[in-house]
């Protein structure tokens, strides 16, 4: 009886064995940043729900990661359409969110590289305003704006707060000084770490600082921020964008991550970052709870 058993123990192992062997791994690449790891996190948990065995690979630089995609280490990333367009196809054209999407997606297949349906957000730059500044000057509600604000000959020393990257590339500052003849010297701007300039809005130590429109911190610190009327920034929407030989293999995986995409807008990535950056919760909690939520049949 004994050995009975212990061989029907033996052949459930080894069919339990074969069975985690036929899960096929999906390899999961995401940036530094909070929204990458939140979107790498859901996106694994909820594979593993369709039988993959999804692997995440977290903290790459841009570049990194997408070399990465396209040598075949990695199979999914978030991607973002002005990161491919600028960053990796070289365009500078002004496009608007269905044209980014159009030609990421034909540039991209060229080198075998596939965007499937797009979420609902994106997550571009703009400019915004601390909760007091924006109290006291109801009439500043775009860059437009901002630039005449900036412009008024008053005793107030107003500060604009950005990071060092987009004060430093040619697509950045000088490009929306350019664009808006906006008064930006040496004198009025301060360059600073991304998350320094959130504090410093906080504490209401600038006029305006530079943001990403789904930081969770929006929220938190009551930032208002400014409708960019001349439409200078980038369309950044993300979308999952997989490698062609491995959707060839598993063509199912595109209806599947769609409707998982369809759940991301920009008030949806504002409130998951924000558990992160500012109520201090793990990732793969946040996508617990999330995936709990908004259960995908």
């Amino acid at each position: 009886m004994k050995k009975l058993s212990l061989i029907l123990g033996c052949v459930l192992l080894l069919a339990g064995i074969a069975q985690a062997a036929e899960k096929p791994v999906i390899r999961i690449g995401a940036r530094v940043f909070t929204e990458q790891t939140l979107l790498a996190e859901i996106t694994s948990q909820y594979l593993r729900t369709k039988g993959y065995d999804a692997r995440v690979t977290g903290g790459l630089g841009s570049n990194l990661a997408r070399s990465a995609q396209e040598s075949g280490q990695l199979d999914l990333i978030w991607e973002y359409t002005g990161v491919s367009l600028v960053a990796y196809n070289h365009i500078d054209e002004k496009l608007d969110s269905e044209q980014s999407y159009a030609r990421v997606k034909e540039l991209d297949g060229k080198k075998g590289l596939v965007w499937l349906s797009p979420s609902r957000f994106s997550n571009t730059y703009a400019l915004a305003l601390p909760e007091k500044v924006a109290q006291e000057h109801p009439e500043i509600n775009s860059i437009s704006d901002l630039t005449n604000a900036m412009a008024e000959n008053t005793k107030e020393h107003r500060l604009v707060a950005l990071d060092t990257e987009f004060a430093n590339r040619s697509d950045g500052l000088a490009g929306m000084v350019k664009l808006y003849d906006m008064n930006l010297t040496r004198k009025n701007t301060r360059q600073m770490d991304a998350g320094l300039v959130y504090t410093a809005l906080r504490n209401g130590q600038v006029f305006a600082g530079l943001v990403y429109t789904t930081d969770g911190r929006l929220n938190a610190f009551k930032l208002k921020l400014l409708e960019d009327d001349k439409h200078y920034f980038p369309d950044y929407t993300a979308a999952p964008v997989i490698r062609q030989e491995y959707l060839d293999k598993h063509p199912q995986l595109a209806a599947e991550l769609k409707p998982l995409a369809h759940l991301f807008d920009d008030e949806t990535m504002r409130q998951l970052n924000a558990r992160v950056d500012v109520d201090h919760e793990s990732p793969s909690a946040v996508a617990a709870d999330f995936l709990r939520q908004h259960p995908i049949n």
